[in-house]
């Protein structure tokens, strides 16, 4: 190898073994795989192209945006090109220099500003002033200096105020100069990522990635970019950190209603979540349910009695909450609000018989699919689906219809008087106007509650609207009270008030904003202004398609402005949404009539596209019964969505788990993995993990029982091998031990633990049987021969039973017979009986026979028996048999506890087999079957 490349080796740190299909397989860092693309690209070591590709298409899996993979594009010169593309290309430069050229000499002739005194020049930066250059401007003054402003006397300069003439420059340059156009537009990011071929360790990786991005993102204050990749990382793999830093973002852009979805999110994975709590508390603190948001603070205050925070937000909370429910009000009293016919947009007549009363209830949460509200704010200035107009009877239609004899026909009125001044303007925060007919007094104690027209009812003028802050739901409220008493000017500015406040208060929440349009568009068509009336209704059916209310005001709008081909349109979309409604079936009869005096038996084809309202928008419609495709693909939703919150509570409770024992806190961690189990029985991990966790706290048998389980999920796992063996140890199972830490060794022999571990166990094994053999000194019996008639003569009763104990059983059909037999001959050291019961045992089925009661000793006396009776006989037998012995379980450990004596007979026998000339067997395959003995 030359030094270059030693030193070029050096310098990027990356040995030659990893250049390697294997090893930039298996690699997943993506810097150093960068290194190893460059050392293959320099060429030191060798030129390999499909290794080079093979890296290449790796590290673009890993990083799809590396540098490394940017090629370098060379100059495009004519000897690269075809003779033909470059005469073109020639022949082009050479037509665009002579273009040019010609262009330039006719500027020279002619004078710069013969255009621009004509025409005014363009715009500078947006700006929409035009200067004009007239002949008679500045070079004219230059040629007549005489005409030119005398200079100030300096009695002027005393008199003269710097301070004025700057204001009226400045006031100059605000009405003539419109503001700069700035982009301010920048690619968006997307918000989902596809991570379904990735595995979970790198779904973990690339969610930990984008996350990070978020984190840096919201630190730079930069909050939209913030939520746009916590929400990436989501789509990756959703974990409550994730949901809890996005739903922080989303309450500094004040987008409410989606940072209440993430915390509730976080709350259905962990009900107790201290950071989810304390957010979803700010979010109703700011909706004004200050009931639900003491609530969550108080649950923060249990598990956290010091925390700063929480104190503070709650004590404030407390404090608003006395300022809003006065003495007077905690009475439990109901407030009934009584809608009059005459004052609502009646449609329905049965609707307004179920609906004569309601009484006053706080909004639900704002997180829930539907919000309730007040009757003050549902009720919208009266309910648009109750009762069908009569022609008489004050609702919008009755004047819709008498707008044909000459009322409506001024074509929208003028729009000045509904704009809110200044003064009003500044009233938002307070919620109060200049007209006290409908606010009370500050100093009055029932300040909260106004009369309700002429029936002597009190309405609660701060009833929470939706997710209206307190401010503007009075504003609304008021709004509602002044349409009923037939106010609608002053009701029209209320409304506008509150939808400035809206804008301005930056809250998300499309519905009430909806609300708010319509019941100002109320007002216009009550006061004859059409043409704003539907403008308001356009802009909340941007909000909330197919809204009803919205499309019969602004059909009744159309119609009175003798738009009859919209207004059908119109009518016709809300009975697509309700056909019940017969006020719209009156106008769609009557504004036939018109369009075919109109337009002729061809009306039809003249009318713009009806549009199609979706079923999930039609109401008064059958439900039928959902179909068994329906109902699966609701089941399988459900079971995902079920999935997916068992995953993250899996993926939060293991995590818990890993910190615990990092820290040294098994108890804690015990029971974290323990849940785990319940909600994944089948995870390996979770049992070798809560194995070593019952190891440190000395709960042996648990401990071995988890590390069965995790074996007869992975048969192979050295992990729950090697904590068995700790567990086994623990319970001075010795020989159970070394036989698990020599499992581990076999699989990997470089693992220093078990090595270690099996020198002290194989100590601890010895020094038991020795303690074992010393406690329980071995017996001699003396056996003795005799003849069938001895029993007759008076044999002894222990020379009886010793004769019993050497029966032998030559047909072992189990393990204990042939246990049995063996212990017998063993006994008694006739070695010539196991030899025959070697002889009658077939040697496939000696390990299992001897997998109960293997010992040194036994071992022993089997290798006594085949070399000295069996092996002159049978030799192929015999070899059989000892092809077959060292299978047997724990025969490893057994081994290694054989005495010097023992060996030596193991070592005569192979060396008798090896000199014994067989078909069935050479001498090569006795000393390959002797390294397994010796």
């Amino acid at each position: 190898m030359s030094a270059d490349a030693d030193v070029s080796r050096q310098k990027s740190s990356v040995p030659v073994e990893h250049l390697d299909y294997d090893y930039i397989e298996k690699c997943r860092d993506a810097k150093y795989l960068e290194k190893i693309l460059r050392v293959l690209r320099s060429g030191n070591e060798g030129i390999y192209p499909h290794l080079i590709k093979f890296c290449e298409s790796h590290l673009e899996k890993m990083n799809p945006r590396s540098r490394a993979l940017r090629k370098e594009m060379p100059e495009v010169t004519a000897a690269s090109l075809p003779e033909d593309e470059w005469s073109q290309i020639a022949h082009e430069l050479k037509t665009w220099e002579e273009e040019t050229k010609n262009t330039e000499t006719s500027l020279k002739h002619q004078s710069m500003f013969d255009d621009l005194e004509k025409d005014k020049m363009p715009p500078v930066r947006g700006s929409k002033c035009f200067a004009a250059l007239s002949k008679s401007s500045a070079p004219k003054e230059r040629k007549n200096p005489s005409k030119s402003a005398l200079p100030r006397d300096y009695r002027e300069w005393d008199k003269f105020d710097v301070e004025k003439e700057c204001d009226k420059i400045d006031e100059n340059v605000l009405t003539n100069d419109s503001p700069s156009i700035l982009n301010t537009g920048r690619s968006k990011i997307k918000t989902q990522v596809d991570a379904s071929l990735l595995s979970q360790q790198e779904k973990l990786l690339l969610a930990n990635r984008e996350k990070h991005k978020g984190n840096e993102a919201f630190r730079a204050h930069d909050y939209e970019e913030a939520v746009a990749y916590y929400s990436r990382s989501l789509s990756i793999l959703p974990t409550v950190a994730v949901y809890n830093n996005r739903a922080q973002a989303e309450i500094n852009l004040k987008q409410w209603h989606s940072a209440m979805r993430d915390c509730q999110q976080v709350l259905d994975v962990e009900p107790g979540n201290k950071k989810a709590l304390l957010r979803r508390a700010a979010i109703y603190n700011h909706m004004g349910n200050f009931q639900m948001a003491s609530e969550d603070l108080k649950m923060v205050l249990r598990e956290e009695p010091h925390n700063t925070t929480a104190t503070q937000l709650l004590s404030k909370i407390e404090k608003m909450m006395s300022e809003y429910q006065p003495g007077q009000q905690r009475q439990g009293k109901k407030i009934l609000i009584q809608e009059v016919e005459e004052e609502t947009d009646n449609i329905y007549e049965e609707k307004q018989k179920q609906q004569t009363a309601c009484s006053v209830q706080p909004s639900q949460p704002v997180g829930g699919e539907e919000s309730s509200a007040a009757p003050a704010e549902r009720g919208d200035m009266g309910n648009a689906q109750k009762k069908p107009h009569g022609r008489g009877d004050g609702g919008p239609h009755s004047e819709s219809i008498n707008s044909h004899h000459g009322s409506w026909r001024s074509r929208g009125g003028n729009s000045d008087k509904y704009k809110v001044t200044q003064e009003s303007k500044e009233k938002v925060a307070n919620g109060s106007s200049k007209r006290g007919s409908t606010t009370s007094a500050p100093g009055d104690q029932s300040g909260k509650a106004a009369s309700a027209g002429n029936t002597g009812e009190t309405v609660n003028l701060d009833a929470p609207c939706g997710a209206l802050p307190p401010p503007l739901s009075r504003l609304k409220n008021e709004g509602n009270l002044l349409f009923k008493n037939g106010q609608f000017a002053d009701s029209l500015e209320k409304y506008s008030l509150a939808i400035q406040g809206y804008t301005e208060s930056g809250i998300n929440s499309p519905e009430d904003l909806c609300i708010l349009y319509s019941n100002r568009a109320a007002c216009y068509l009550k006061d004859g202004n059409s043409q704003d009336c539907i403008q308001d209704c356009t802009r909340a059916l941007e909000l909330q398609p197919f809204s009803l209310k919205p499309l019969l005001r602004r059909a009744m709008a159309y119609e009175s402005l003798e738009r009859y081909q919209k207004a059908y349109v119109d009518y016709k979309t809300v009975l697509q949404i309700d056909i019940s409604v017969q006020a719209a079936h009156d106008s769609v009869n009557r504004i036939t009539k018109l369009l075919i005096e109109q337009d002729g038996p061809e009306w039809r084809e003249k009318l713009p596209d009806i549009p199609l309202v979706p079923l999930s928008a039609q109401q008064h419609r059958r439900e039928e019964p959902p179909s068994a495709e329906v109902l699966q693909a609701r089941a399988e939703k459900a079971a995902r969505d079920a999935e997916r919150r068992a995953e993250v509570r899996f993926s939060a409770l293991k995590q818990e788990g890993n910190d615990f024992v990092k820290k040294g806190q098994y108890q804690d961690a015990l029971g974290k993995y323990t849940e785990c189990l319940k909600l994944k029985p089948d995870e390996c991990a979770i049992y070798t993990n809560r194995a070593l966790c019952y190891l440190k706290l000395e709960r042996f048998t648990e401990a071995k029982q988890d590390c069965d389980a995790a074996l007869k999920l992975e048969p192979t796992n050295k992990k729950a091998f090697y904590r068995r063996a700790l567990a086994n140890k623990g319970l001075k199972d010795y020989l159970a031990c070394s036989s698990d830490l020599q499992e581990v060794l076999q699989q990997d022999p470089n693992v220093q633990e078990a090595e270690k571990e099996l020198e002290e166990v194989t100590v601890l094994l010895r020094q038991s049987l020795a303690n074992a053999s010393q406690a329980k000194p071995r017996k001699t019996v003396p056996i003795t021969e005799v003849d069938d008639d001895e029993e007759a003569m008076g044999v002894s009763d222990s020379a009886s039973s010793c004769r019993e104990n050497v029966t032998i059983n030559l047909q072992p059909t189990s393990a204990y017979d042939f246990s049995q037999s063996l212990n017998a001959a063993r006994c008694s050291g006739n070695t010539a009986a196991c030899a025959k019961l070697l002889a009658s045992t077939a040697p496939e089925m000696l390990p299992q026979y001897l997998s109960t009661q293997l010992d040194g000793h036994t071992v022993s006396f089997i290798m006594q028996a085949l070399d000295s009776h069996l092996l002159e006989k049978d030799p192929n037998l015999v070899y059989q048999h000892l092809n077959h012995l060292h299978t047997a379980d724990r025969f490893s450990v057994v081994l290694m506890l054989l005495e010097k004596d023992e060996r030596r007979h193991m070592t005569q026998l192979f060396e008798h087999l090896s000199a014994v000339e067989s078909t069935e067997f050479t001498k090569n395959n006795v000393q390959n079957l002797a390294n397994k003995y010796i």
